[in-house]
């Protein structure tokens, strides 16, 4: 699905090949390929054969341990290269700080384990197999964990625009929280996403209400809310609007960019239900074999 966007923002399918056919090392963007590529391919080749053999009843073989230690820092990889295409482009200055990659791998680490913590109680509710109570709470530890760490670099970006008085900062800053000129077509986006963010730690701090799944629920849900608004309205757009001559074009998404990015994420839910079919597929046919044992 990342990759999908890649050839959306390449404006023409066809100029995706150059990437691969014409590799230019000194280019973020044949970075971001490789690594999702990289990536993918990782994931599904980890993914089949564990899935394979636990469902021959063996154990997996030698070569996928290796595999899955590289996968740790190639998926750090994935979020520092992506934040590298907004902190290399110096005439941006919203986007221009070095703590864009650690903010990226904060809110990948908060939003994607929000989502897995949501899909796991799909999956509970609806079908036989119960990913279990253990690992759910280790997901939420780390959302909690990765959350805090996502506001706190937030906080440290106001802080720094704020009080060193860095118009180019400051500018965004404003237009996005409190409007410039009667520009705020953003704000009350950007302030559900705080209340969101509020939220989403005042229910996943406490280890008690962390350990209430319905509470549990709200709390992945705000997270993903509120992250979605911030890095997909709020980081990008903000480091457009205002332009570097400090005026203000307001931008929202036209329905040719709407329908392209339903199809997109529809692509991925797509592929996503197929493989939890399959995964969940054996899954209850290991745990039907088991009960039929005992």
């Amino acid at each position: 699905m990342c990759m999908l966007f890649i050839f959306v923002d390449m404006g023409q399918p066809m100029r995706i090949m150059n990437v691969f056919l014409y590799p230019t090392p000194n280019s973020i963007l044949f970075w971001d390929a490789t690594v999702l590529s990289g990536y993918l391919l990782l994931n599904i080749t980890i993914g089949w054969a564990t899935l394979h053999a636990e469902k021959k009843g063996t154990a997996p073989a030698s070569w996928v341990k290796p595999l899955i230690y590289l996968s740790i820092p190639w998926a750090v990889s994935i979020h520092t290269v992506t934040a590298f295409l907004y902190a290399g482009l110096p005439g941006r200055h919203f986007w221009l700080t070095a703590i864009m990659a650690a903010r990226f791998l904060a809110s990948a680490f908060s939003g994607g384990p929000a989502l897995l913590i949501i899909l796991a109680l799909i999956v509970r509710k609806n079908t036989e197999f119960d990913p279990g109570k253990e690992p759910i709470q280790a997901l939420a530890k780390i959302v909690t964990y990765a959350m805090i760490a996502n506001v706190f670099f937030i906080l440290l970006e106001v802080f720094t625009a704020f009080y060193s008085n860095i118009p180019g900062h400051m500018h965004a800053f404003d237009y996005l929280f409190a409007g410039i000129d009667g520009h705020d077509k953003l704000v009350p986006l950007m302030r559900t996403s705080v209340v969101c963010a509020v939220i989403s730690l005042l229910l996943l701090i406490p280890y008690k209400f962390r350990e209430n799944e319905k509470l549990l629920v709200i709390a992945c849900v705000a997270v993903f809310i509120s992250l979605w608004i911030d890095k997909g309205f709020g980081l990008v757009v903000g480091g457009f609007v205002p332009n570097q001559f400090g005026t203000v074009t307001e931008y929202w998404p036209t329905l040719q960019e709407s329908l392209i990015t339903l199809g997109i994420w529809s692509i991925g839910f797509l592929v996503l239900t197929i493989l939890y079919k399959v995964a969940i597929s054996v899954r209850e046919e290991l745990g039907t074999a088991k009960s039929s044992d005992h």
